[in-house]
């Protein structure tokens, strides 16, 4: 099916983001990546090409820039280590892949897409992961790539307070959900979503949160949406954030952004649920919806121009 609006939306996180807390060369930094990741997405889709390589690509970017959490911005474990989790899902045929837990991968998202193209499975974690990995030809990235040196003073805090931060600062009691995720529209009219994270500052226990769970932080359904999500994971796993926006569209007939409303500012704060979403409809409608203070966002589409934000106001 041939369609002629492409859109696309990527997020770096979302929490206590303040322009109080924001120096100027901080906020141009991150807005700079965040225009990095959308155009490389935007160049394939306006190329007619697919919406899966459209979020992999700039979930790629986004892994490869150490202000976010994954990839090589991907926080430290209790264990001082990084396990990282991703996922990646298309909405013509649901297919979906995902990894968690794994360790030195530089790019999870291209791992998710192999466990999708390459095995009978959706999910594949730790040990297995690996091993699939290095059939799949995946080279394997030193510790000292993933070493950034306020990640590392995060770590020594969180350590010290004994707490799980969920932050990507370095003060524990401001909020920072560090997830990427990118969800697109493209010309043929098909959906894809994907997700990557490093987790939380000072896990422990092999902790795996929303992103690599279809349905909770990642999900795409050519019927009517693509969402990718990023917050405190375990209240958006109970709540299957993804699958709920789906759910309200479909069975509710509720809009894109009605439905995002309902989950992320009713549904989520009633159970403590801090965090947001990004969604793309399959007429090109695009929502980017928080309950925290700010949401790292960007948006564009052939119809609507190139909107990078930071804070909620």
């Amino acid at each position: 099916m041939q369609n002629n609006t492409y859109s696309l939306a990527i997020h770096g996180g979302a929490g206590t983001i303040l322009r109080s807390e924001m120096t100027l060369e901080k906020e141009a930094a991150y807005k700079q990546a965040l225009t990095t990741a959308i155009k490389a997405g935007e160049h394939i889709l306006k190329q007619h090409g697919s919406a899966l390589d459209a979020v992999e690509a700039a979930i790629v970017e986004l892994e490869n820039n150490p202000l976010f959490n994954a990839g090589k911005g991907a926080v430290f474990t209790h264990d001082e280590t990084h396990e990282m989790d991703a996922s990646i899902m298309r909405g013509d045929n649901l297919m979906a892949g995902a990894v968690a837990g794994i360790r030195n991968i530089k790019n999870p998202i291209h791992l998710s897409r192999k466990v999708m193209e390459n095995t009978e499975h959706v999910m594949l974690c730790g040990e297995g992961a690996a091993t699939f990995a290095k059939k799949m030809g995946f080279e394997f990235t030193p510790d000292d790539y993933f070493f950034t040196e306020q990640r590392h003073e995060q770590w020594k805090k969180a350590v010290l307070d004994d707490k799980v931060a969920l932050d990507h600062n370095i003060k524990t009691d401001e909020k920072k959900f560090g997830t990427v995720g990118a969800v697109a529209l493209d010309l043929h009219g098909n959906l894809a979503a994907g997700t990557s994270t490093g987790g939380m500052t000072n896990k422990k226990y092999g902790r795996v949160g929303d992103s690599p769970i279809i349905g909770a932080g990642t999900y795409a359904n050519n019927l009517q949406c693509a969402v990718s999500c990023t917050g405190h994971g375990e209240f958006f796993i109970k709540a299957v954030v993804a699958y709920d926006v789906f759910c309200l569209m479909e069975y509710k007939q509720l809009t894109l952004e009605e439905a995002c409303k309902i989950v992320v500012k009713e549904k989520l704060v009633k159970i403590g649920g801090e965090g947001g979403l990004i969604a793309v409809d399959k007429l090109g409608n695009i929502s980017l919806c928080f309950n925290s203070d700010g949401m790292y966002r960007a948006s564009v589409g052939s119809h609507q121009d190139l909107m990078v934000a930071i804070y909620g106001d």
